[in-house]
C-alpha cells in the first residue's frame, strides 16, 4: 500500500469518528480457544481467523507451536510496527526500513505458581525499534515512534491495568 492509500484511509476514519463520535466505541469479536492435545491449543474468531500455540517439550507440551507468551511479543511487536507505520503515513513520511523487536523477562515460578510474590506474566517487557527514511531528520522519525507506541492498543494493554473478568460454566 502506498503512504497516500494508507494517509487517505486514515483520514477518511479520523473524520468520520469525528463526526460520529458515538461510533469510536465497539465490542472486540471473541476468540475462542480450545484445547486440542495435551497443551496443544487452537483459537478460533467468527470469521474463521485460527491461530495454535502448544507449550514447549520442558513443561509437557508438544513444542508444535509457539506457546502463548511468544504470541504475545509478536503480538506486541506487529502492533507498535503496524502503528508506527500509519503514524509515518500520516505524518507524509515514506519510511524504507522499520523493524520491531520486542522481548521481556519472565520467571516461570510465576506461571506455576510457586511463589505468590512472583507475577505469572512478564516481568518487564523491551521494544526495539529500528526506523529510516531517506532525507527525514531523525527527531521526526522518533517523533513518530513516540506517538505511535504510545497510541498502539497492544502495548497500551501490555502497560496498564484492565479491568477484566472471569466467568466460568461448568460443563
Amino acid at each position: 500500500m502506498s503512504v497516500e492509500h494508507i494517509q487517505n484511509s486514515v483520514k477518511d476514519v479520523i473524520a468520520y469518528l469525528n463526526e460520529n463520535p458515538q461510533d469510536a466505541l465497539s465490542n472486540d469479536p471473541p476468540i475462542t480457544a480450545v484445547m486440542e492435545d495435551g497443551l496443544r491449543c487452537r483459537a478460533t474468531d467468527e470469521d474463521g481467523n485460527t491461530i495454535v500455540t502448544d507449550m514447549p517439550q520442558a513443561i509437557g507440551g508438544g513444542g508444535s507451536a509457539p506457546s502463548p507468551g511468544w504470541l504475545s511479543r509478536a503480538a506486541l511487536a506487529t502492533c507498535d510496527a503496524t502503528r508506527i507505520a500509519l503514524h509515518a503515513a500520516q505524518s507524509g513520511v515514506t519510511l524504507d526500513t522499520l523493524e520491531v523487536t520486542t522481548d521481556s523477562v519472565s520467571d516461570d515460578r510465576g506461571l506455576l505458581g510457586l511463589d505468590k510474590s512472583v507475577r505469572a506474566g512478564p516481568l518487564s517487557l523491551r521494544t526495539r525499534v529500528t526506523i529510516g527514511a531517506a532525507g527525514v531528520d531523525q527527531k521526526i522519525l522518533r517523533e513518530i515512534v513516540d506517538f505511535a507506541v504510545a497510541h498502539s492498543p497492544v502495548a497500551d494493554g501490555c502497560r496498564r491495568e484492565t479491568p477484566s473478568k472471569v466467568e466460568v460454566r461448568i460443563a
